[in-house]
């Protein structure tokens, strides 16, 4: 099936990614029967691709979150030749379809999974594999359904999960999130984002690359101005039901060794001032995942791939080769 391309889509499928990098985006079907006797349940979701590289990247974002948040990304690796960049809206937010909830991360991985053999990202160790959040919940599913596909598997400010109240962000983190949903005036909206997922300390200070030297939260906020004003609002059913996806989230430690042991290469990175995804989380995928680097910057919080996005995107790198080398040796080793 081929993908709907830029021409066929309409005006509201407005995007902050630069058009000169983006080489295909469309819209991806995603047809499922639950539960066997269950209603047949279809939607779609919003994809866009950037460079046409042979390494094939795929980013897969948080809780209520979209394809923008990886603005920082592909803006980086959308330029360089080497990569192709996918980036796509999770189910219920965005551009893409909102079906009957309540999710689950399970069901979200299925819909990666639909989203990369829709565009033939097919071939065995061919996938990097980054999830950021309830992003990274969803990767943790997908690497457990299609392990031999994926090359690197970086797992950025998640959790395993566990019972419902354990999933819980700590009460700050609740507390911005239950704001969020009351409101929809960006002048109210952005500062409880800043407040949520960066540090104090940093958004006070200066932007290192900023060529109008203004502070972090001001270059910030107006990043997430620019991106309130051509997101679609969300539902609130769509905002529920991502919700409880993150809250019934949890892959046994059975599971964690499995996918440790049977991905190239696994990266667990973390923050020590994340107010929404508390580090601990972090230190148990690692204590499950015995075979992956474990990672945790000072001074950092939930928004870690724009709050460091050079550093952030430099780790990527070494990550993705890291997964090439180590597929290199099993090779050698096989003969």
């Amino acid at each position: 099936m081929s993908a709907l391309l830029d021409h066929d889509l309409g005006p509201e499928y407005e995007t902050l990614f630069d058009p000169a990098t983006c080489t295909r985006k469309g819209l991806c079907p995603v047809t499922q029967i639950r539960n066997q006797a269950g209603p047949l349940e279809s939607h779609s979701l919003y994809y866009e691709q950037h460079g046409t590289g042979p390494e094939k990247v795929i980013f897969i974002m948080g809780l209520n979150s979209t394809s923008f948040g990886w603005l920082p990304q592909v803006e980086h690796f959308g330029h360089l030749p080497q990569y192709s960049a996918l980036v796509f809206d999770n189910r219920g937010v965005g551009l893409s379809g909102t079906p009957a909830g309540p999710y689950s991360t399970s069901g979200m991985a299925e819909d990666v999974i639909a989203l990369l053999d829709y565009l033939n990202w097919t071939e065995e160790r061919s996938v990097h594999v980054v999830g950021i959040s309830l992003g990274g919940m969803i990767a943790l599913e997908l690497a457990d359904r299609i392990p031999d596909r994926i090359i690197s598997l970086s797992l950025i400010v998640t959790t395993a999960g566990g019972l419902f109240w354990q999933n819980m962000p700590s009460w700050k983190g609740s507390t911005a999130l239950t704001r969020l949903l009351m409101t929809g005036d960006p002048e109210v909206k952005v500062p409880i984002i800043m407040d949520m997922l960066f540090p104090q300390e940093w958004l006070v200070a200066k932007a290192t690359d900023d060529p109008e030297g203004r502070t972090n939260l001001e270059v910030q906020s107006a990043i997430y101005h620019r991106r309130l004003k051509i997101t679609r609002p969300q539902t609130p059913i769509g905002a529920l039901s991502q919700m409880c996806a993150g809250l019934t989230h949890y892959v046994t430690p059975a599971r964690l060794r499995k996918i440790s042991s049977s991905i190239p290469k696994v990266l667990i990175l973390t923050g020590d001032q994340d107010h929404l995804v508390h580090c601990s989380n972090s230190h148990n995928l690692q204590r499950h995942m015995p075979e992956a680097e474990f990672v945790c910057w000072e001074k950092t919080g939930h928004g870690i791939s724009s709050q460091w996005k050079a550093r952030f995107n430099e780790l990527l790198e070494k990550t993705f080769e890291g997964g090439r080398l180590a597929v290199a040796a099993a090779s050698v080793d096989m003969n």
